[in-house]
């Protein structure tokens, strides 16, 4: 079969109704390609060099890119990632390909030991995972990837095969995961939250005494620059923190690292609005969790809302305390309706803030504040722009009634996807490519803004705008 007629658009309820021009139809077929080249017949690697496995929210983006060219595809893609779900209800941060070297990426399957050292936790035996989880994007990836194609995902049974699995996640996070007491999920690990290195996490990780570096070798500059990636201190406490919970039967609620994430939670929230659609679709009322949706919105303005900053604040429940770091993380509750006025009009403020410039100095949204002291242009997650977080924002603006600034997003991502390559992240202020190129969700999040955002009203059930 000839790949390149793979490529073609099947249109669905959700397409735009005009003709792209030239160049976007060029840009949809370079991104598709590129999703093409990294597809490994039953899910997306992020791409074939550092990250050769499946990864969990890039799998949940990159479903939501898929479904614009292949809908069956983007539910595969989902449907193989849940398949790796534990028995607790969590889904792993990484489905490991067995066909890959252990050294081509560490931590790998033989450090998780995920089958022998999860077992209570009901980690399945016939597949190799991680033992953390990643942000709960699942099951707003599960609905997007529905509305592209009803016809399919009813004749498939798709949304009454994956419902129940999305349910016992969001079951597992908001019991298991409720180590503050405050009705939000907690991350175990800094990889679990997905911006790895943030400065975020930095007075939490102080507490944690590093693995030895002789212990563990970085697979990670085989690839990039170490002055890119995470320092060897920081990579050492990682991997203390992942061996303490593994070998503690990654049970939950023991570790020194506990942190509750304005971003993690939020994207739970939207999921869980996700999820009332589902279940309305399959025939029940989704009232309840449109209700569990909104209490968990007035959990995350009470414990993580700084009206002072202007933004969502990182809570380190073991020390009791809110994390004074400003991070894209706590702009990311931008997508959630209902926000209080007040609350959403100063977090587009924010956006716009010598801060994070979004209009003014940056051309993408950092990932941390350009005035902090750990702010660094190229340094993983501790300054540059990520495509995934900015189409988060764009989403966010566009469901607060920010239109102009939400279009204004959109093309900035666009453009800077297309002149970097697709690249895994870039220079906030320059747009120069940083980390891979041809990275799987920067395509597929491309392809969703090339496509058109018409689902913010139908996501959530609001009908628009928010309660003064």
């Amino acid at each position: 079969m000839d790949r390149t007629a793979q490529l073609t658009v099947r249109p669905t309820a959700c397409d735009i109704a005009y003709d792209p021009p030239s160049v976007a139809g060029s840009l949809h077929v370079r991104a598709a390609r590129v999703l093409e080249h990294n597809w490994t017949g039953a899910s997306t690697v992020p791409s074939h060099g550092l990250y050769p496995h499946q990864w969990s929210w890039d799998s949940a983006f990159i479903a939501i890119g898929l479904r614009h060219v292949s809908p069956l595809r983007a539910q595969t893609e989902l449907e193989t990632l849940l398949d790796a779900q534990w028995g607790d209800g969590r889904v792993p941060h990484i489905v490991f390909n067995p066909s890959i070297p252990l050294r081509a990426y560490f931590p790998s399957p033989d450090f998780w030991r995920s089958s022998t050292a999860g077992r209570a936790a009901g980690a399945p035996r016939a597949v190799q995972t991680s033992g953390i989880t990643q942000p709960p994007v699942h099951a707003l990836a599960a609905w997007l990837v529905h509305i592209a194609d009803p016809g399919l995902s009813r004749a498939r049974g798709f949304l009454t095969r994956v419902y129940p699995r999305l349910a016992a996640w969001h079951r597992y996070l908001l019991h298991r995961r409720d180590l503050g007491s405050g009705g939000l999920a907690s991350v175990v690990h800094p990889w679990e939250q997905g911006m790895d290195n943030s400065p975020c996490w930095d007075a939490p990780l102080s507490r944690i005494t590093p693995a030895p570096a002789r212990s563990f070798r970085r697979a990670d500059l085989d690839h990039r620059a170490a002055e890119d990636r995470p320092t060897d201190l920081d990579y050492g406490r990682y991997v203390r923190l992942a061996t303490d919970y593994r070998d503690g039967g990654y049970a939950d609620g023991s570790g020194d690292f506990a942190v509750e994430d304005p971003a993690f939670n939020a994207l739970l929230i939207a999921s869980e609005h996700a999820l009332a659609r589902i279940a309305r679709e399959l025939g029940a009322t989704g009232t309840a969790r449109h209700a569990r949706a909104q209490r968990l919105t007035a959990a995350l303005i009470e414990r993580m809302w700084d009206p002072a900053e202007g933004l969502f604040l990182c809570r380190d429940v073991r020390a009791g305390e809110l994390v004074r770091e400003r991070s894209v993380s706590g702009l990311i509750p931008l997508m959630l309706p209902g926000l209080p006025r007040d609350i959403s009009a100063a977090l587009v403020r924010t956006t716009a803030s010598e801060h994070f410039g979004l209009g003014n100095s940056t051309r993408l949204v950092p990932s941390y504040d350009l005035l902090g002291e750990a702010f660094e242009p190229h340094r993983y997650w501790r300054g540059p722009a990520w495509f995934n977080t900015n189409w988060l924002l764009e989403w966010g603006l566009r469901t607060q009634g920010e239109h102009r600034r939400a279009n204004a997003l959109r093309e900035a991502v666009l453009d800077i996807a297309q002149t970097s390559d697709f690249a895994e992240y870039v220079d906030p202020y320059t747009g120069e490519a940083c980390g891979a190129t041809g990275f799987s969700w920067t395509a597929a999040l491309t392809l969703d803004l090339l496509h058109g955002r018409t689902e913010t009203t139908a996501l959530t059930g609001f009908e628009g705008g928010n309660p003064g």
